[in-house]
């Protein structure tokens, strides 16, 4: 069974209007995000650059939930165009603007539109980790091997 939390959000004024995230389909786990840029004047992402890409929203998590920005994959594979620091990661004490970093890998300009979907963002607990100093490792049957260790 999914687990169901309530997750505050506020439109940002360049934001009114445009629709909330949601889900598109029964078990997806990602919440589209949508581009709060203006209606005249969309964003044209130049191949090999990037941009912040407003979404007009704000949100506040529960204590111990993060929210994930993730790409969408249609965008990447029609057009090269994906999430630059992926997954972007927000706090839960995080209340500023939710920005998507994306970057144009393809080789044709791309317009980002208001109101576009531009992103997922993703919900998810989050584990807080103690370290303890050690000496030595436990051994492990992959030891030290790393990249390309375990086949191509």
């Amino acid at each position: 069974m999914t687990q169901k939390i309530t997750v505050s959000i506020r439109h940002l004024p360049h934001g009114e209007g445009l629709p909330l995230p949601e889900y598109q389909t029964a078990h997806a786990a990602g919440l589209d995000l949508i581009a709060a840029v203006p209606q005249d004047a969309p964003l044209t992402l130049q191949p090999g650059r990037y941009v912040l890409v407003p979404t007009g929203l704000t949100i506040a998590l529960p204590e111990n939930y993060e929210a994930q920005v993730r790409p969408r994959s249609g965008l990447a594979a029609k057009h090269g165009v994906t999430v630059l620091n992926a997954p972007g990661t927000i706090d839960a004490d995080y209340r500023g603007e939710i920005g998507v970093l994306l970057i144009n890998h393809g080789t044709e300009p791309f317009a980002i539109r208001r109101g576009e979907r531009i992103a997922q963002m993703v919900i998810a607990p989050v584990s807080r980790a103690q370290f303890v100093a050690v000496e030595a490792l436990p051994e492990s049957g992959r030891g030290a091997g790393g990249f390309g260790s375990t086949g191509r």
